[in-house]
């Protein structure tokens, strides 16, 4: 009897243990279109900080989310600011694409030839963090952020163009350049998350 009692004690813990396992699975829901924005924009600022995007993957990228933002909006212009179960339905696909995209490109045999501690690779991952922080909360309407990841897009551009012209560094004429750019990028994501406009 001692036995039985023990082995039902035990059962009942493990179903115990279990049982919040089973109710966050069966209760899980799929990520919204934004917060996979806001997932896809963290992993491109995370290749960017540990060298696993170089500036052209980035550009190549960003492009890629700016084009699929600029869609987004346009969808949501064609519906008074809602998107449809289609829309959603092929941003989705399209977002899936764009994951395996991001995903491929930080696995690649390419790597940041320049140190993503540096000061351009941080002011880089930071407004790729911003941008991101502005998605969630949604601060950021899709129109803003296909704006500021056109302009981040040509930065990395810029930055990608000028490393392939100075074996993989940059002058610090270049440095200047781009500091000042990101600057004025900055004034924008601020400008942008504050402006009274939200998703």
């Amino acid at each position: 009897m001692k036995a039985q009692y023990k082995s039902f004690i035990l059962t009942a813990a493990i179903a115990g243990l279990m049982l919040p396992a089973a109710v966050a699975q069966t209760s899980t829901t799929p990520p919204t279109i934004d917060q996979r924005k806001e997932n896809q924009q963290d992993r491109i600022a995370n290749g960017i900080q540990d060298g696993q995007l170089t500036a052209g993957e980035t550009k190549h990228l960003e492009k890629k989310e700016t084009e699929l933002n600029q869609e987004e909006r346009d969808m949501r212009k064609l519906d008074n600011g809602h998107l449809t179960a289609a829309d959603r339905a092929t941003l989705n696909q399209q977002q899936n694409k764009l994951s395996q995209d991001i995903y491929k490109q930080k696995h690649d045999a390419q790597v940041q030839n320049v140190n993503p501690k540096s000061e351009v690779g941080q002011r880089e991952r930071l407004q790729q963090e911003r941008i991101a922080q502005g998605v969630k909360s949604g601060q950021l309407t899709a129109g803003e952020t296909a704006h500021l990841e056109g302009r981040e897009a040509r930065i990395n551009n810029e930055v990608h163009n000028d490393r392939a012209a100075n074996g993989g560094r940059l002058t610090p004429a270049e440095r200047r350049q781009v500091n000042r750019q990101e600057n004025r990028t900055s004034r924008a994501i601020y400008r942008k998350k504050h402006n009274g406009r939200v998703q």
